[in-house]
């Protein structure tokens, strides 16, 4: 008579071992792809932006409600429906353009 203390060992069924190394792969791959995205998400915000000049110098009475940069240019969108072209190295106004 076997002792009831000791369980006696049996086989998994082979629907259950599939299952058992299916769920055990997802749960690699998922872990994998978190780490990929919080990397990715790490490099992406560490990036250095745009070099701003040290002072951008807007006409008086003007205020900014927006700024853009582009190559060899910066676009600064006014309180007043205006939007002034810069120069980077001077902040000298090259074009004013109204909104409507």
């Amino acid at each position: 008579m076997p002792d009831p203390s000791v369980p006696e060992i049996q086989d998994e069924p082979p629907q259950l071992k599939f299952l058992r190394r299916l769920v055990t792969t997802l749960t690699v791959v998922m872990i994998g792809g978190l780490v990929v995205v919080i990397s990715l998400l790490v490099i992406r915000l560490s990036a250095d932006g745009p070099s701003l000049p040290a002072e951008i110098t807007l006409p008086k009475g003007v205020k900014a409600q927006a700024v853009t940069f582009g190559q060899g240019w910066i676009a600064v969108v006014t309180t007043d429906n205006k939007i002034l072209i810069l120069d980077p190295a001077s902040s000298a106004v090259r074009q004013t353009i109204p909104l409507k």
